[in-house]
């Protein structure tokens, strides 16, 4: 009687443990489906905060699959935040999960285990082995992926998979110029891709094969599998596909220009465009983000202003019941002492609450602030992006038409030997007058010496222009380079506002002008010998354009110093670091 009486209070202890467990269970399933959902909706934020707070909790538990799953989500956080040495700690982590759950290395087993079914083991070496590729850890990066390479073939996503590594490999051998080994693994990647009818991903393997033979400079078969792959989506809208077309139509145009193609400028500007819509979006993305953990902060503080309300009401209830059954003649002494302790603890929460919403107005002001930074920038950008463009369709195309219409009317004058028509010497002198009128608009709107020749000719070129008999410009230039276009473009564009802002305002007879490489930043000192003006003065910016000049150098992690005094001239010290050229195509990473 004793021993059934034993065994059912047994029964009944395991039956309320199970049920715990079970509820345990349950809640991280839900946490861990919150976590992912938010992952999805790109609030990487809100995502990792839980994720992490799900992890800390699992790590002292025996539910494998779940933190396997936990950890492998967390390493995907990090890789879409760009924070690859963390990412591969936690894919790591879920790696190590999934060995233990199997007792077995990934080398000695091929098959997932049944419990975790949602993740398929290659998938999480190319993690690994991309996110190795990325920080320039190409012996790691190669190991991961030839273990996959070396697994079995089970299902469509482990051929993918393999797809993606052997184009990943194709990069890397093709970085070290190992072409022949690139081909072999690029083919083998599009001819898997081409199996499994993965269009987008067998366009994004074709344009890593023709950035191959780019390289080698077979020019004709580069073109040849660029426009094939561009044929494979040029009917798909979806934003991955976009990306891939993004790069295929840059790596085609720069590949027509290295044959002196014309049509290079038409899918040129296919690339920008698209280009252009893609930052849009991720202008959108970067907004939203903020505006949600902005939204989340202030639902901490409320949550925790309302905790706090709550604890100090429970506090004053405890001393009320204790002060009830004190002596009558404490009584008024109490009270007085309770008055006077909520007062002051509500005069401090008043003063936190003002505090706190300081804090956060600050935040959100700076973050106006450097949000209209941003959208000032990418308009200049934009501005610089298109003048770059009508100038080279100028020059290059319309230019090129009126000069050859002259040639054409010069041949035809020699036909009527002397007696030419008064409308032929006519319609001559305006083609003429055209012609010159197009090569001055193409070089107002960007230098044709800085495109051809770089900044310090086209600075020295634009000096030379200004100076006369009333105001003299000093150029002098040191080790100054070749440097990366854009980057050209926009100090061009800068120390032409500074050279506007002294013909305009400064009244100067001198004015010097020192370009400078040093170490990986360009100085440049602009001073002048005009009547200044004061620092001070709260209409500087607006009255003389500097705050683009300061909104530019600030995007480009430069310094701007301005010293001025009326009456004593003024001298402008820029610092911005150096963006060296470039090769002119692009690769992309499948993962």
């Amino acid at each position: 009687m004793i021993e059934k009486k034993i065994v059912t209070l047994i029964i009944f202890f395991y039956s309320i443990l199970s049920f715990s467990q079970k509820k345990d269970e349950v809640e991280f399933i839900n946490d861990f489906k919150k976590s992912e959902e938010f992952f999805t909706q790109k609030k990487y934020s809100i995502s990792l905060e839980k994720s992490l707070k799900l992890f800390s909790r699992l790590d002292t538990t025996n539910y494998s699959e779940l933190y396997f799953k936990t950890s492998f989500l967390i390493g995907d956080i990090f890789r879409e935040t760009n924070d690859h040495k963390k990412a591969i700690v936690y894919y790591k982590k879920a790696l190590k999960s999934f060995n233990n759950e199997n007792n077995l290395t990934y080398n000695e087993k091929t098959t997932p285990s049944p419990s975790i079914n949602d993740v398929n083991l290659n998938k999480l070496l190319l993690r690994v082995g991309s996110e190795f590729h990325i920080i320039k850890e190409k012996d790691s990066a190669i190991s991961y992926y030839k273990r996959i390479l070396s697994s079995g073939t089970l299902n469509q996503l482990d051929l993918t998979t393999k797809a993606s590594a052997y184009s990943n490999l194709s990069n890397i051998y093709r970085e070290d110029s190992i072409y022949d080994l690139a081909k072999e693994y690029s083919y083998e990647s599009v001819k898997i891709y081409r199996k499994a009818n993965k269009k987008v991903l067998e366009s994004a393997a074709l344009g890593n094969l023709a950035s191959i033979y780019l390289e080698q400079k077979n020019y004709k078969e580069a073109k040849k599998i660029y426009l094939e792959g561009l044929d494979l989506i040029k009917l798909d809208s979806s934003s991955r596909a976009t990306r891939y077309k993004e790069f295929l139509y840059f790596n085609l145009a720069y590949t027509l220009y290295l044959q002196k193609d014309y049509r290079a400028y038409d899918y040129q500007e296919k690339s920008y465009n698209i280009k252009d819509d893609l930052r849009d979006v991720e202008i959108r993305r970067i907004v939203d983000e903020i505006y949600t953990k902005h939204e989340l902060n202030l639902e901490k503080e409320k949550t925790a202003l309302v905790e706090e309300q709550r604890k100090l009401k429970e506090a004053q209830e405890a001393k009320a019941s204790l002060l009830f059954g004190a002596l009558s003649i404490l009584v008024l002494i109490i009270s007085g002492i309770v008055i006077y302790n909520y007062k002051l603890r509500q005069k401090n929460l008043k003063l936190k609450l003002s505090e706190s919403n300081l804090i956060q107005q600050q935040n959100i002001e700076k973050l106006k602030s450097e949000a209209q930074v941003k959208i000032l920038n990418a308009t200049i950008d934009g501005k610089e992006t298109e003048r770059k463009l009508i100038a080279e369709i100028l020059h290059d195309n319309v230019s090129a038409l009126l000069s050859s219409a002259n040639m054409h009317l010069t041949a035809t004058r020699k036909q009527f030997n002397g007696n030419t028509p008064q409308e032929i010497e006519k319609t001559q002198a305006i083609i003429s007058e055209a012609s010159q009128k197009v090569r001055d608009l193409s070089h107002n709107l960007v230098s044709s010496i800085l495109l051809k020749f770089g900044l310090e000719y086209a600075i020295k070129d634009v000096a030379k222009k200004y100076s006369n008999s009333q105001i003299k410009f000093d150029i002098s230039a040191q080790n100054i380079n070749r440097y990366n276009q854009e980057f050209e473009i926009k100090i061009f564009n800068v120390m032409q506002e500074l050279i506007n802002n002294i013909l305009k305002h400064s009244k100067a007879q001198n004015a010097q002008i020192n370009l400078k490489e040093e170490g990986t930043q360009l100085t440049i000192l602009v001073k002048d010998d005009g009547v200044g003006f004061s620092t001070s003065s709260s209409s500087i910016s607006d009255g003389i354009g500097l705050n683009q000049i300061e909104a530019r150098i600030h995007v480009m992690n430069g310094k701007l110093t301005i010293n001025s005094k009326e009456n004593s001239g003024t001298s402008v010290h820029i610092s911005v670091p150096i963006i060296k050229q470039e090769k002119n195509f692009k690769l992309t990473s499948v993962s």
